[in-house]
């Protein structure tokens, strides 16, 4: 990504034909959109990039197997066609990821479940697809000895067995299958204690969900899309009672600006009723926000080890997800309405108890909150009409609607259907301008791949880094890894034990806009949430200090913002 300075220049300097509200991933896939549509755009965030919702998510790239229950099949199938489509474009960043639903004490798999993945099978192949259908039986055995792999190894080896794709070879999951008892166990090691006797396997993808925001802005610049955080809108520009641009607040100079442009996109997620309310709800039957709050725990995977994922029942008729992630374990998701203050969610203490005592209970375990290396809670835009008679939420279906300024506002939606989202949106506006300008979303692909093998060594970097920095990077891991042969310090880990490299840093506040502690150890690299107990602070400030310029004033107030950061955040459990 371009400089921060120079993208507030253009903001000043040009008119454009799009500004874009909110940097999550809906925002960066409407610019990345309308910029490969021949579109002019702005991107303002007015925090950092990713950081609401986007950075919060369970970190799947899913059909969603409970909106079966609620017959939301157009909504599962759209997710399960963007699904493979997003395996295809990064293939780096959303890779499989084998789930377990496990059956104890003789038991045949729930013959329930089995009809809903009988279904999810279907809906999951694109029959206009041939290379969809037509997969080797090699491609397939090699697919599943890679996906079980052995219980063990780092985070960098886990990522090693994620099935690589040949060129011009798509990725799509294997028909569910039962496997024994002793498959169960390979891939979900802490059920070993109870025994179990055999279970139902399916696919479905992960991501980090920062790095696929970042990818898709960094692809936005790329077809000219000017992007900048820390941006916070304060009113539209408008002319003849339409909507002519924004003005905007910066959040480190305090100075106030004007973005122009001639149409105006909010995809603030969560925060979109907060802009321009009345003139939102003026409107009959428009959609509203009802904010949901998730909250996830993070464990050492020593405490809960994982290979593939599981569906773990947590009573009520409802279940979360135990996933491996980054070399850790994730457990979550909660879903409970929300009411308190939205830039900063905490893990509410009954939310965490909920989900250690489920896990505690599938697993056989006995975890409390002292296993805790990370907990982090964000909150979902679910979509109610404001209907006391209609108590149900439409859950997770994307809302686009107009309003007479002409601002044009999408929310709600999931991370897998980012977009599918972008495309509606600018749809929208291609219809209302008569263009003639096709999505193109659907064949660029986001980022560049590369296999840990192909990155050039350098002395200092741990072997295990490889790996994690292709599949955060693709081949941008090449810059990071030039900055550690600059500098040999900067080959270092920030985290003993963990693969992340203090040269990311470097390359955070250079690349990627990053402007403060937690931009790096809550979005740009993951250690706020997989090492909240021990991240090296002080070490981490000293290296953006000198980067952008700060004393030793400064760099003590940067260090202070953090800790009053991470408390609001919640992400240390006590």
């Amino acid at each position: 990504m371009i400089e921060r300075s120079q993208a507030l220049a253009a903001f000043s300097e040009d008119e454009f034909d799009v500004v874009v509200i909110g940097g999550g991933i809906t925002g960066a896939g409407v610019a990345l959109d309308a910029a490969t549509r021949g579109y002019s755009v702005a991107l303002v965030e007015r925090a950092d990039f990713a950081s609401g919702t986007s950075s919060r998510s369970s970190k799947l790239v899913h059909g969603g197997l409970r909106y079966l229950q609620n017959f939301d099949l157009g909504l599962v199938r759209e997710a399960l066609l963007e699904r493979q489509l997003m395996v295809a474009l990064a293939p780096h960043l959303v890779r499989p990821l084998p789930l377990v639903v496990p059956a104890f004490e003789g038991a045949r798999p729930d013959r329930m479940m089995g009809m809903g993945l009988n279904l999810y099978d279907v809906m999951s192949t694109d029959r206009r697809s041939a290379s969809n259908r037509l997969r080797s039986r090699r491609g397939r055995r090699a697919r599943a000895s890679a996906e079980r792999g052995s219980p063990g190894g780092s985070a960098a080896e886990q990522g090693d067995r994620t099935p690589r794709l040949g060129e011009g070879e798509s990725w799509s999951p294997e028909r569910h299958r039962v496997i024994s008892g002793e498959e169960v166990i390979e891939l979900l090691p802490a059920l070993a204690a109870r025994e179990p006797t055999s279970g139902y396997l399916f696919y479905d993808c992960q991501t980090d969900d920062v790095r696929l925001v970042l990818t898709v802005l960094g692809e936005a610049e790329r077809f000219g899309a000017v992007c900048a955080n820390r941006l916070r809108v304060t009113g539209l520009l408008e002319q003849d009672g339409r909507t002519r641009g924004v003005r905007a607040l910066d959040a480190e100079s305090g100075a106030e600006l004007e973005v122009r442009a001639a149409n105006v996109i909010n995809a603030t997620g969560v925060w979109a009723d907060q802009l321009r309310p009345g003139e939102l709800h003026d409107e009959a039957e428009l959609p509203r926000i009802r904010p949901s709050r998730g909250t996830h725990v993070i464990l050492d995977r020593a405490d809960l080890p994982l290979v593939g994922g599981a569906i773990v029942p947590a009573g009520s008729g409802r279940s979360i997800f135990a996933l491996p992630w980054l070399g850790r374990t994730l457990v979550g998701t909660t879903d409970n309405d929300y009411e308190g203050d939205l830039e900063h969610v905490r893990p509410s203490s009954e939310d965490i108890d909920y989900l250690l005592q489920a896990s505690n209970e599938f697993f056989g375990a006995t975890l409390d909150s002292s296993n805790l290396v990370g907990a982090f809670a964000g909150v979902r835009p679910l979509i109610s009409t404001g209907d006391p008679k209609k108590s149900v939420d439409i859950s997770r279906k994307a809302e686009l609607y107009e309003t007479s300024s002409g601002m044009i506002t999408i929310t709600g939606g999931k991370l897998t259907t980012w977009r599918r989202m972008a495309k509606m949106t600018v749809d929208r506006l291609v219809e209302r301008d008569a263009r003639e300008a096709p999505c193109r979303t659907h064949e660029i692909p986001l980022g560049q791949a590369i296999a840990a093998d192909e990155l050039p060594r350098v002395e200092g970097v741990p072997a295990e880094s490889y790996t994690a920095l292709a599949s955060r990077y693709g081949e941008a891991a090449q810059q990071v890894l030039a900055l550690a042969a600059e500098r040999g310090e900067l080959a270092q880990p920030i985290v003993a034990g963990l693969p992340d490299l203090l040269a990311e840093i470097v390359l955070a506040a250079r690349s990627e806009q990053a402007r403060s502690v937690g931009d790096v150890l809550l979005r740009r690299t993951r250690l706020g949430l997989l090492a909240a107990r021990e991240l090296p602070v002080a070490r981490v400030a000293d290296v953006l200090a000198r980067e952008l310029g700060w004393d030793k004033a400064r760099t003590k107030l940067e260090i202070e913002r953090f800790a009053h950061e991470a408390d609001a955040e919640g992400i240390m459990p006590v």
